[in-house]
């Protein structure tokens, strides 16, 4: 019987598995929104809440914990400071798990976005290139000419070309 065993195991051994958790911490503390799996999130969240908290410790030995644990000084600094400001007066549920509608490609498995609480809103949108408008005096549009690169290299060859030979 497996009584008092706690925690997923995700098919991975248990080296593999804090690994994955460790790696699955630094992001979301980097990027403050992952997308993952729903099982890695819900046991991921349990071993950021735990980070966060210890950060709200704010002492010496808790910086060097939370190194000990996530093996990343840019987490460490953020933790410490960043989210230790955001959180100090939460008790609790740093985290949330917000499953989404479409599943993986390769095995069909439940996605979810895994997100910090409160964090500010991340524009990740791709952002339309400018386009220079034409200039007004000009009636007529110009061409496009798809090959005017390829002309440009072209035609430096030829002019270096002609000044050799002469």
């Amino acid at each position: 019987m497996n009584h008092q065993v706690d925690g997923r195991k995700l098919g991975r051994n248990t080296s593999h598995r804090r690994a994955l958790f460790r790696n699955l911490a630094n992001a979301l503390i980097e990027q403050e929104r992952i997308v993952t799996t729903v099982a890695k999130a819900k046991e991921a969240k349990r071993f950021v809440e735990k980070l966060i908290t210890l950060a709200k410790k704010n002492t010496v030995a808790a910086r060097r914990l939370a190194f000990a644990r996530t093996r990343c000084q840019e987490s460490v600094e953020k933790l410490f400071s960043t989210l230790l400001e955001r959180y100090q007066q939460r008790p609790g549920g740093y985290t949330r798990v917000i499953r989404l509608s479409e599943r993986r490609r390769g095995d069909a498995a439940q996605m979810a976005a895994f997100e910090l609480v409160d964090h500010p809103l991340i524009d990740r949108k791709r952002k339309p290139k400018d386009q220079k408008l034409p200039a007004a005096d000009s009636q007529a549009p110009q061409a496009h000419d798809p090959f005017k690169r390829f002309r440009k290299l072209f035609r430096s060859k030829k002019t270096t070309q002609e000044t050799q030979s002469s």
